[in-house]
């Protein structure tokens, strides 16, 4: 369904953002002002208007967000490509119980729209292994995504 376009998350973009999931952060650049993308997997929509996701707080996504507040989450889902616009800001600084430093983002929603070009689906989405400890990943993973969940 190329083209929609919505002011909010639909029911099935809410669900598919209810665990881990690999998008694409856009934002503007602080130094250059140019566009800054940069890969996330630990995202929740809280919401159908608010999205949370957790990246280092030393990242550049961080200094970016403080400079200006405008930014898109690219994600494949439902057998399209959407790209979900809206205002971001720092939520929390520093995440408690994660053993790294992560800062909680919330992007506050303003339009999701289907970018998939004419005519065509995704038959095969994204799927990404982690390459360090199995282990210690799904735990980390685990701990993230359950504080994303408990924060208000």
């Amino acid at each position: 369904m190329a083209n929609q376009v919505e002011p909010e998350l639909m029911e099935s973009l809410f669900q598919a953002l209810q665990k881990e999931r690999y998008a694409i952060l856009s934002t503007v650049d602080f130094e250059t002002g140019g566009p800054n993308a940069n890969a996330l997997s630990w995202i929740l929509a809280k919401n159908v208007h608010n999205i949370y996701f957790a990246a280092d707080n030393r990242s550049r996504i961080i200094k970016n967000i403080q400079k200006n507040k405008k930014a898109v989450l690219t994600l494949i889902a439902e057998e399209s490509t959407y790209s979900v616009s809206g205002d971001a800001f720092i939520k929390v600084q520093k995440i408690e119980d994660i053993p790294l430093k992560l800062a909680l983002i919330e992007l506050n929603i303003t339009e999701v729209r289907d970018i998939m070009f004419y005519g065509a689906k995704i038959v095969s989405e994204p799927r990404y292994d982690k390459t360090y400890d199995k282990k210690a990943a799904a735990k980390l993973d685990q701990q993230v995504m359950d504080a994303l969940k408990l924060i208000k």
